[in-house]
């Protein structure tokens, strides 16, 4: 017979009793959620497209110029390899095929090697050529009939055709997109469920989570299709949400059954078990849901649609998330909880693995956090020579055959390789062909071609030494833009849109860190009640995700171990990748910081000295935070073994991130650093303390206990930190432990 419980107060518990009483309505609500999510959800990913240019930019508005006075931008190109172009049966089949294509409706023109391209469209060896087909609209009808049209081509000549062009091209990152998503989750669900089975002891308490994790992506799913409805959608977004949410989802559903099974293992009934866990566990997920929102929401300050996208997607993402965790799980424990495996009683010891890492760490303390920081410095040194670069078709495997077409354009056709630099001119040929005439007397320039694309606009293709996205064709753009002569131009192509995006990162990016440090200090005094403690976290997050960005640019620029992680390494990373990374491991990471430090406080408040303090804290929250951490490692890994480029590039740093966070920061430089500072740890000046007081956030609260003269721990919240009736201890000085 289970013990009686009171009424515990507050928003969260009612929460909590309002979903347990009322579950099979919230079981019903969620089952609709996930099978709209699911069925109609998953058609974001038809209508997302790269957006990854700084909007509002120079390099932005030439495009969209250019793509306006002409259909260049929708094209289809084929290459045909294998055989002599001159063969005639090769001949035959191109020429019936352009004359058939010319005919369908959207096609605006159609080139080869043998009516319009001529030399231009033959390979160097004589055994490979392109048919360029032009058109007027983006519908899936016409890119199909132009397709197989096409496709047919190698049946009647006996040659290999591959397909790619800008249609191609999105058309298979949008599929490999959805299908890396959906590996992910394939790859990632069983593993985390065996992991959780590992953590409970039984499937149906492991079984939680995950059920929680499919509501919040389905809910996911649908947030974005709203979203696409109002605002570029990236094709990045969709796996970056899904992961955001499938790990987020899974770490609160943790807390949430762990909490649940602590209050059965002290004689509460479901019921009460169900309140009492949405009281404490619910109100630190939602503080942490608060933290992750809050990192997520300096992406707002940039102007580019893809880290606006990321920021609304991510928010709304966290809020779906957060639903799941106080709705969904709850309903679900109301309906299981009976069966569920109560933890046993007390917690456990107080002297396990974590408490005898920290004294080690406390004997010692500052050559471990000096060891730990210059590792962290250490790994993070490659970053400062990351090279940003904006992909096209590398972002695909070679198998893909638009990475195949851009490959042997690029090698085998030099007259069709796009130009390094593009400029848009509007004050006619005349004045064009003068200002190419000039571009081609700058350093690094080896040509300039005029061609009138309609509207008033004509486009200068600006090439020179080096890569498309080199050194030299950076200082191109910088010149030109430098010098219009006399004209009205706008400066575009890859290499400008690397240097105007970077320009953004520069110019907003400390604004958008200022605003994440500020609102995370902010909410880490108003938990502490102390200035260093929410200096010290900032420091050594920073440290974490520097370490994450150094191994990224050790991976992915430098090629190390790209065998085993199977890709091509590209020379760079992609510019907006390790923006987002640092928003979401910064986010991620500064909750299992709140989370250590809330017990670590609680410890201090309740009367011991910092170092019991630390070694206590580490060890009861030890077991939840590296629990929690290897699922997120195993969600983000999962995503990496995915064939899209940057899908691994933020699965892998992210992972990282997390890992050296779980390990060297929390239990090595934060037990090094909190020992070294002692009492000076909780120090804020007498007007600070006295406003901690009014306006101090509480990550749970005291909760009656379960029967009539039952106190001590059963009545203590076991997670967040107490506020107990004492003063604030006064500092002292020479940071006495």
């Amino acid at each position: 017979m289970h013990a009686p419980f009171s009424r515990v107060g507050g928003p969260f518990a009612a929460v909590g009793r309002f979903s347990h009483r009322r579950r099979r309505w919230v079981l019903l609500a969620w089952a609709l959620l996930i099978a709209v999510g699911l069925v109609f959800g998953t058609k974001v990913f038809d209508t997302a497209a790269p957006t990854a240019a700084a909007a509002g930019s120079e390099s932005a508005t030439g495009s969209a110029l250019l793509a306006a006075a002409s259909a260049s931008d929708l094209s289809i190109t084929a290459l045909v390899d294998g055989r002599p172009v001159d063969d005639s049966a090769v001949k035959a089949a191109v020429t019936a095929a352009a004359a058939d294509l010319s005919h369908i409706a959207g096609v605006t023109s159609v080139s080869d090697a043998y009516t319009g391209g001529g030399s231009a469209l033959r390979s160097g060896d004589g055994t490979a050529s392109l048919v360029q087909v032009q058109l007027s609209t983006d519908s899936r009808s016409t890119v199909a009939e132009v397709s197989r049209r096409l496709e047919a081509i190698e049946a009647a000549s006996g040659t290999t055709v591959d397909l790619g062009g800008t249609q191609i091209l999105n058309a298979q990152v949008q599929q490999q997109t959805q299908k890396d998503t959906e590996l992910g989750e394939l790859l990632t669900l069983p593993i985390t469920l065996l992991v959780m089975v590992l953590i409970f002891g039984g499937f149906l308490a492991a079984g939680l989570p995950l059920i929680g994790a499919v509501g919040s992506i389905a809910g996911a799913f649908l947030a974005l299709l709203g979203f696409s409805r109002i605002m570029p959608m990236d094709t990045s977004v969709l796996p970056i949400a899904t992961v955001l949410g499938l790990g987020l989802s899974i770490d609160y559903a943790l807390l949430m059954v762990n909490r649940f099974r602590e209050e059965r293992g002290h004689g509460a009934d479901v019921a009460a078990a169900v309140e009492r866990s949405c009281a404490t566990a619910g109100r630190t997920i939602a503080f942490s849901a608060v933290t992750v929102a809050a990192a997520l929401s300096g992406l707002f300050v940039f102007v580019s649609p893809i880290f606006r996208a990321v920021a609304a997607a991510g928010v709304s993402v966290v809020v779906i998330t957060v639903l799941s965790g106080l709705t969904l799980v709850p309903a679900l424990l109301g309906f299981v909880g009976a069966r569920i495996k109560p933890a046993a009683p007390g917690g456990g010891s107080d002297d396990g693995v974590f408490a005898r890492t920290v004294r080690r760490v406390q004997r010692r303390p500052l050559p471990v956090a000096i060891g730990v920081s210059a590792l962290l410095l250490a790994l993070a040194a490659p970053f400062v020579t990351a090279h940003a670069q904006s992909a096209g078709a590398d972002v695909l495997p070679k198998s893909f055959s638009s990475r195949a077409v851009a490959d042997a354009v690029e090698g085998r056709f030099p007259a069709q390789r796009q130009a390094a630099v593009t400029v848009a001119v509007q004050d006619g040929t005349a004045q064009a062909d003068r200002y190419a005439a000039e571009v081609r007397t700058l350093p690094g320039v080896t040509g300039a071609t005029v061609q009138s694309v309609g509207d008033g606009l004509v486009q200068v293709a600006v090439s020179v030494d080096g890569g498309a996205q080199g050194t030299t064709a950076r200082q191109v753009v910088g010149e030109l833009r430098a010098d219009r002569g006399g004209l009205t131009t706008w400066v575009t192509g890859d290499a400008a849109t690397v240097v105007d995006f970077k320009h953004e990162v520069s110019t907003r990016g400390p604004w958008a860190l200022a605003l994440v440090v500020s609102a995370t200090f902010a909410l880490l005094f108003m938990m502490t009640g102390s200035l260093l403690v929410p200096l010290k976290a900032l420091l050594t997050n920073l440290l974490s995700l520097g370490a994450s960005l150094g191994v990224m640019t050790l991976v992915f620029q430098d090629g190390w171990f790209s065998g085993l992680l199977g890709f091509t390494p590209t020379g760079g990373l992609e510019t907006w990748i390790p923006v987002l990374v640092f928003a979401f491991a910064f986010g991620l990471s500064m909750d299992y910081e709140v989370f250590l430090l809330a017990r670590i406080k609680e410890l201090h408040e309740e009367g011991h000295r910092c170092r019991k303090a630390v070694e206590l804290g580490v060890q009861r929250s030890g077991r939840i935070i590296t629990s929690a951490a290897l699922l997120m490692v195993v969600v983000f890994a999962g995503f990496s073994a995915g064939s899209m480029l940057y899908i691994k590039e933020i699965g892998l740093g992210l992972a990282v991130a997390v890992l050296v966070d779980a390990t060297l920061v929390r239990m090595l430089l934060v037990p090094a650093t909190m020992t070294l500072l002692g009492r000076a740890n909780w120090w804020a000046p007498g007007w600070l303390q006295r406003l901690h007081a009014r306006i101090g956030l509480r990550e749970g609260q005291t909760l009656p206990p379960l029967r009539a003269g039952w106190g001590g721990a059963l009545g203590k919240v076991l997670v967040p930190p107490q506020r107990p009736p004492q003063r604030v201890p006064r500092p002292v000085r020479g940071g006495s432990v």
